[in-house]
């Protein structure tokens, strides 16, 4: 075969897809995660409150295990009401009262979990008790086949794991934490659009992996790279891997 006819042949291959499941933890927080394509297995035997996006796999996964309880995300019933606010009355004033829970957020973020926990029960209770009962009464006011409804029912049907944070100081609002870590993935789009083959993908979705986790910690990723990269190349014992993760590197050890 020709040079030409084997650019021909190839051209004619389908590219594959691959999805970057993205997940977040601490010792002081549940579980967030953000588009995983497979929670099970993603997840493993992972047990606890595991905060999500509306994704409805992760709904099945707690239905299956009774050991996962479900966090949902006000971000995104938030945005349910904001493609609806320029028309929608009710949806400007569902907007105003989110908006109120999000002030208390602000004011409690980076308080240790019990503190978190008796602000929310002081001040944000009351706005949630309300809105459900104002979400409830516009139900049965709207047509059901209308957007507005579909963005209430979206809100009640997911009402206990909304609410969770109430009750649990370590529990966020949303997961946007999450998304946040996400965003460079995805202005990188483009540049890893082609990895060449499947090791290239998941080489690339590794080094993606690690630059976000050297940001969570505060580490610059290039000078972690650097350093790991020499000492890896100046024979680093293989017994000692551990201490180049980036939660454990210094650069002074050697």
């Amino acid at each position: 075969m020709g040079l030409r006819a084997r650019r021909s042949a190839l051209g004619r291959q389908r590219s594959a897809a691959g999805r970057l499941r993205l997940r977040r933890r601490s010792q002081a927080c549940p579980e967030l995660v953000e588009g995983a394509e497979r929670p099970a297995a993603h997840l493993g035997a992972f047990a606890g409150i595991l905060q999500v996006d509306g994704y409805g796999g992760y709904a099945a996964l707690a239905r299956r295990r009774q050991q996962v309880v479900l966090a949902f995300c006000w971000a995104h019933v938030r945005r349910k009401f904001y493609e609806l606010a320029p028309t929608s009355p009710v949806a400007e004033d569902v907007l105003r009262r989110i908006a109120k829970l999000c002030v208390v957020e602000d004011e409690v973020r980076g308080l240790l979990p019990e503190q978190r926990r008796a602000a929310r029960n002081e001040r944000s209770r009351g706005i949630v008790d309300d809105l459900r009962v104002y979400l409830d009464a516009r139900l049965r006011q709207v047509s059901t086949k209308s957007k507005l409804a579909d963005a209430i029912r979206y809100a009640l049907t997911r009402w206990d794991g909304l609410t969770r944070f109430l009750d649990d100081g370590r529990i966020e609002i949303d997961p946007n934490t999450v998304e946040r870590s996400m965003r460079p993935v995805a202005l990188n789009r483009k540049n890893a659009l082609f990895a060449g083959s499947d090791e290239g993908a998941e080489n690339w979705a590794m080094l993606a992996s690690l630059i976000e986790t050297c940001k969570l910690h505060g580490i610059n990723p290039q000078a972690y790279l650097t350093d790991v990269l020499t000492k890896l190349v100046n024979n680093w014992p293989n017994r000692r891997l551990s201490e180049l993760l980036p939660w454990a590197w210094t650069p002074e050890a050697s």
